[in-house]
């Protein structure tokens, strides 16, 4: 699997070398080495690295750059969705090796590297669910079907987003106004903070979804707002 720049990648860090900081980038079925230099690991002056990386934690990273053998990439760039993203898919590629694992034993290895020379675990295996023909052709009909029962029997883990936001207004009929706005949703579960801020959360099956479903009822707000002169405002994280 090649990498290009923009990937957001699972890296271990490895070591520390004066102003960088060295990793391995994982899931691409060869080794590589990214190198991340101190102003890519936070926005600010940083007063201790190890609040941020420590050798053998898993970080996500995005490429900035790739010349050659080396490759730039920087963690403060990575967004707390995307981190989230990457973060699942890890845990769920594991759970896939696994099922892999118990049903073909040692040839668990060299399946997972064929996979890698074209594609991520976590890529393969969704499609495989729709395509198992993709899975056949590596490990045979027979333990295909027996590792598609299992993928099938595993309860799908539902993706939660939740953002914060303000809606105020000094119309005498606020109350009213909010009250109409937020009251029609049915798609999300909006909660009262304090005066003026909300939170809005939305889950689904797959995390694009999510994520769309939510800045969808956002732009809906937002139009009804701006249409009652009211203050609107998205927390940014």
């Amino acid at each position: 699997m090649e990498l290009e720049v923009g990937d957001v990648l699972l890296c271990t860090v490895e070591r520390t070398e004066k102003t960088i900081v060295f990793v391995k980038i994982e899931g691409v079925g060869k080794d590589l080495e990214g190198s991340i230099i101190m102003s890519e690991i936070a926005p600010g002056r940083i007063r201790n690295i190890r609040d941020y990386v420590v050798p053998k934690k898993k970080i996500v990273c995005k490429v900035l750059r790739i010349s050659g053998n080396r490759i730039d990439l920087s963690l403060r760039r990575v967004t707390q969705k995307e981190k989230k993203e990457v973060m699942d898919h890890y845990q769920q590629e594991r759970s896939y090796i696994s099922i892999l694992k118990s049903i073909v034993g040692e040839k668990a290895d060299k399946i997972i590297n064929e996979i890698l020379k074209q594609e991520r675990v976590y890529d393969f295996f969704e499609e495989v669910k729709e395509n198992p023909k993709k899975l056949e052709k590596l490990i045979g009909k027979k333990d295909a079907e027996k590792v598609l029962e299992i993928l099938k029997s595993q309860k799908k883990k539902k993706a939660v987003l939740k953002k914060e936001f303000s809606l105020k207004t000094l119309d005498p009929q606020g109350l009213k106004l909010i009250k109409d706005i937020l009251g029609n949703i049915k798609e999300a579960e909006v909660k009262y903070i304090s005066a003026g801020k909300y939170s809005i959360k939305t889950e689904s099956d797959d995390l694009k979804k999510a994520d769309n479903k939510l800045r969808e009822i956002l732009e809906e707000i937002e139009k009804k707002a701006k249409k009652y002169s009211m203050e609107f405002q998205i927390k940014e994280k």
